[in-house]
């Protein structure tokens, strides 16, 4: 939590002010952090999820290496991850991993099955 509330001020979001910080935390208790990029053309934003799962991608690590994803965004009230990145999330977690949802004090727990309930999958790619 406290490395997230010193990484969220490095958030770029000059459109919506909306700043969010993620945590990815792997079977082996390595952690990988990342906070949303906006662009001027929205579809090139990045958010802070993906950000960090993608840190973890890069690093050797692949679906089931995956523990809990956490979020704090700068807002009242905790908030779900968007569709594209729940999509993203559904891709490398596993049904029981933890979602961690934070803001100004607040905290909710959820499991990642909890999130979507039919995802896309390699078995819709046959």
């Amino acid at each position: 939590m406290e490395k997230l509330k010193k990484i969220i001020a490095n958030a770029y979001a000059p459109y919506s002010n909306y700043q969010v910080a993620a945590c990815v935390e792997t079977n082996d208790k390595q952690f990988f952090y990342g906070v949303n990029v906006e662009n001027a053309s929205y579809g090139a934003t990045i958010c802070a999820e993906r950000n960090a799962i993608n840190q973890a991608i890069a690093r050797g690590y692949r679906k089931g290496d995956f523990k809990s994803l956490t979020v704090l965004v700068n807002s009242a009230n905790p908030a779900f991850p968007c569709f594209l990145c729940r999509q993203t999330i559904v891709e490398f977690f596993q049904p029981d991993d933890d979602l961690i949802l934070l803001a100004d004090g607040s905290q909710k727990n959820y499991k990642m099955r909890d999130i979507i309930v039919h995802p896309f999958t390699k078995k819709d790619l046959t």
